[in-house]
């Protein structure tokens, strides 16, 4: 008897289960996972889909069997946040991902990232200068906050320029290039995008400005008679191992854009999430408040305070696995073949779900609820190396993560040392999956200075 195929939720005739999906595809597959099990297809029109959410499983996929689900990438016919970064360390494959990937990760090595600390701590004194002149209680909305403050570290950290100025027509071009990256993604039904409808007009428009942005960069760079040792520069000096050429225009705005836009939005996801966990659990913030009132008294953090710092590393960490901002990850089956007993048809698509793998409850005790402690306690450590994985696995971890932690321990420790945090009544949060794992509608939290 051959392998069956996955379990598949009941759907629409025609449409399968495009609804529920598109309507709220963190929840649908959260559901899924607990009717259904770890390894589930769903249909979307003709399209079917395949999750994944165990980490058994995904071990098989990224690190023993890589070469048989690789990452989705047509060159021809890019989709999702490919549409954005074009052929940029996240979305490209092969020769040049492996090309770029060496020329990137000295950039990020933990020895590099310690002389970021300057940069990160001023961006953090200035978000703490700017909210000294709220009232108590004051709504504030915490992911736009974030959002200013990872953008200026980005920026002054791997291109040596300030964004601050640009602000009120960057951070909506990128809003309305992410949320179009997004639909795309989720919605294999789309119109076509050369169709003149009001979203392709838009986000055309959106790219439009963000590429001018970009080009001029690379330009002024190019004429500067001082070169500076950032990632800018190192990309335009960068010359290929086997022809001696350099990097197109084209390419230098991929990797530009790409660690422009990863660079800072999931770190800015991370903390406006962390700020969210501390008002609900106004334990966690107080034990949070007494460490670094302890390890740094009046002064302001460095890297050399972050090894003491194990409460505020825990709340991170436990808030990168209840809201994981990229709580999802796309591979494409290149040939037929078995998964976790299950027959996977050639040119499936695969969501590993990083989201459920979190909260598993094979693997994590209560897992719905916040308990940083977990993090602290051999006993509690979960019994697969791949059960928390916030920032991937495999060949294709990502690049920045020691500079993604290193920012968040730094500008969470300058945040709530001054501020604490509590919802506003009749106000709630639900997450949201976009590219990234977000709050729908945005998230307002009251900030009330200690």
């Amino acid at each position: 008897m051959p392998n069956p195929l996955p379990p598949i939720p009941t759907g629409h005739l025609i449409l399968g289960n495009f609804r529920e999906f598109n309507s709220n595809a963190y929840q649908s597959m959260r559901e899924w996972q607990k009717l259904h099990g770890d390894l589930i297809r769903f249909r979307m029109g003709p399209v079917t889909i395949y999750v994944v959410s165990h980490p058994e499983l995904v071990e098989d996929i990224l690190i023993q069997r890589p070469e048989q689900f690789i990452k989705m990438y047509l060159v021809d016919r890019p989709k999702g946040l490919a549409l954005i970064l074009g052929q940029g360390l996240i979305t490209s494959t092969g020769a040049l991902w492996k090309r770029q990937r060496k020329l990137i990760q000295p950039l990020f090595v933990k020895s590099r990232v310690t002389e970021y600390e300057g940069e990160i701590v001023a961006a953090g004194r200035n978000l703490v200068s700017h909210w000294r002149g709220f009232a108590p209680s004051t709504p504030v909305d915490i992911g736009a906050e974030m959002m200013r403050t990872t953008l200026e570290v980005i920026t002054r950290t791997m291109f040596n320029i300030s964004v601050l100025d640009q602000l009120d027509w960057l951070e909506p071009a990128l809003q309305t290039a992410l949320e179009f990256a997004a639909d795309d993604m989720r919605n294999p039904l789309s119109l076509p995008r050369w169709l003149p409808t009001r979203k392709n007009r838009e986000f055309r428009s959106a790219m439009q400005s963000i590429d001018q942005w970009v080009y001029g960069l690379i330009r002024e760079r190019r004429d500067a008679a001082i070169p500076k040792d950032d990632l800018l520069d190192r990309l335009i000096r960068a010359t290929d191992e086997e022809t001696g050429l350099p990097m197109d225009d084209r390419q230098i705005r991929d990797e530009v854009l790409t660690i422009f836009t990863a660079g800072h939005e999931t770190t800015a996801l991370t903390l406006m999430w962390a700020c969210y966990m501390l008002a609900c659990h106004p334990v966690s913030a107080d034990r949070l408040k007494t460490e670094l009132d302890t390890v740094l008294g009046d002064r302001e953090p460095t890297t050399d305070d972050l090894p003491r710092l194990a409460w505020t590393r825990a709340v991170l960490d436990e808030t990168l696995r209840l809201y994981p901002p990229a709580a999802v990850m796309v591979r494409e089956n290149v040939s037929e073949t078995l998964l976790g007993g299950y027959r996977i048809p050639k040119g499936s698509m695969l969501i590993i779900n990083l989201a459920n793998i979190h909260r598993h409850p094979e693997f994590w005790e209560m897992p719905d609820s916040f308990q940083p402690e977990r993090f602290l306690l051999e006993q509690f450590k979960p019994k697969h190396r791949l059960a928390f994985m916030p920032f991937g696995a495999g060949h294709r971890l990502c690049v920045g993560n020691a500079f993604a932690l290193t920012e968040s321990m730094l500008l969470l420790a300058m945040i709530a040392k001054h501020y604490r945090f509590e919802t506003l009544p009749g106000e709630s949060v639900e997450p949201e999956l976009e590219v990234t794992l977000r709050p729908k509608g945005g998230m307002r939290l009251a900030v009330t200075r200690r």
